[in-house]
């Protein structure tokens, strides 16, 4: 999975730099892993193929949108995701899946994970250093603030305070930020 994330990451950044060799092998390449995506998903063949051409041009159209510092499968699956939404919704269709195939249903998609990954980490990085570690220390890796304060050299009431004012301000942001979205 690492290989064929390195190799499609590797082809979309040739692909953004003006390589067109480079943009059609990795659109090969995405068709035939959405088709595979798409026909665990779905019993409709043709259905399978339409999603597969627009996921294609959704890639394509908001190409400039993707992060280069991110990895790619997941932006790659969050648009064929939202592609399959879409047509689910249209057409009222409630997929089903015989039992024995079910189990490819419930393979980790890691897409999800991995977007909150990156917020978190956005949102962190507003925070100073100390912080920032203090909290991933703690809250995250889930260290006592004692082997937190430890590991930093710090006393662990400067952790506590730490933890306690970068969260508070991680609230302030979220607060501000929903907020602007609500105007």
């Amino acid at each position: 999975m690492l290989a064929a994330e390195a190799q499609l990451k590797a082809l979309m950044l040739s692909a953004l730099a003006g390589d067109a060799a480079a943009y059609r092998a990795l659109l090969a390449a995405l068709g035939e892993l959405l088709r595979r995506y798409y026909a665990r998903r779905l019993r409709d063949a043709a259905s399978a193929e339409d999603l597969v051409q627009e996921t294609l041009i959704a890639v394509h159209t908001r190409r400039a949108t993707y992060d280069t510092a991110l990895p790619f499968t997941p932006w790659l699956y969050a648009v064929a995701r939202y592609k399959l939404l879409d047509h689910l919704r249209r057409g009222r269709v409630r997929a089903t899946v015989a039992l024995d195939d079910a189990v490819d249903l419930f393979a980790e998609d890691e897409s999800e994970a991995a977007l909150a990954r990156r917020d978190l980490d956005r949102l962190l990085e507003t925070l100073p250093a100390a912080t920032r570690e203090a909290i991933r220390q703690v809250k995250i890796e889930g260290l006592t603030t004692g082997e937190a304060a430890e590991r930093s050299g710090r006393s662990e009431i400067a952790v506590r305070v730490g933890i306690h004012r970068g969260l508070k301000a991680l609230g302030d942001k979220l607060r501000e930020g929903r907020s602007r979205e609500d105007r």
